[in-house]
């Protein structure tokens, strides 16, 4: 089974919309994912991402299954001390890296600034549903890997939601701490990350890294790539 992970389009992020760059973004990933036989579709609850998937799912006449597990990250201080960048994780990474630290914290959950943020809560969440999802699929999760529990429901599903929640969901899946991840991933404005999992019935197994695709927007310019 591959599942295809999606970053929303361009935002207007006070509406939680798509922008009219976010729109043409979002009719181009629905282009490039009608080359794969998807069967399902699942979106974060957000307008964005929600708005973004909508494109995909006409393609292949599909409905849509929210998911409010997949929202985006929050970062917000638990008893309202200040947290080291306002808690923001990307903020956390570059200051680390500035100070040389490491970003390798098997415990990060329980390591100041981390453990006095919504974060802990969000990831766990984001977690916890991941592995809801793939066990529906046929994968259950067995300490650091997957157990295929019976035969994949689907050959192909997407996944349309946020880069903080793509970022938490791959830390889970590839034991990974969060903050090494926050270094080591940057997905543009619908991104397509695809995650391969085998289809051994019975056996463990560890899901793989396929590719981050976001060719099917270079025509709208390198600027559109990337954003916050």
């Amino acid at each position: 089974m591959k599942m295809y992970f999606v970053r929303h389009g361009h935002p207007d992020y006070r509406s939680d919309s798509l922008t009219e760059l976010g729109h043409k973004q979002a009719q181009l990933a629905a282009e490039r994912l009608s080359e794969i036989p998807l069967e399902k579709i699942f979106a974060s609850t957000k307008g964005r991402a929600i708005q973004t998937a909508e494109y995909t799912a006409k393609k292949f006449d599909l409905p849509i299954t929210l998911c409010d597990y997949m929202q985006e990250l929050r970062w917000d201080s638990l008893d309202g001390e200040p947290v080291l960048a306002n808690g923001h994780p990307w903020a956390i990474t570059d200051i680390y890296a500035s100070e040389g630290k490491t970003l390798q914290i098997p415990d990060w959950q329980d390591t100041l600034p981390y453990s006095n943020t919504q974060l802990v809560k969000c990831c766990r969440d984001i977690a916890d549903g991941i592995d809801a999802l793939l066990a529906e699929q046929g994968y259950t999760r067995e300490g650091e890997y997957y157990r295929v529990s019976a035969e994949p429901t689907a050959k192909n599903i997407a996944m349309f939601s946020h880069a903080g929640a793509s970022a938490a969901a791959f830390s889970h899946l590839f034991n990974i701490p969060f903050p090494a991840m926050c270094g080591l991933l940057h997905v543009g404005f619908t991104a397509i990350t695809v995650v391969e999992f085998a289809e051994k019935n019975g056996e463990r197994i560890y899901p793989k890294l396929i590719s981050s695709d976001i060719h099917h927007v270079k025509s709208l310019g390198d600027e559109v790539f990337f954003g916050n």
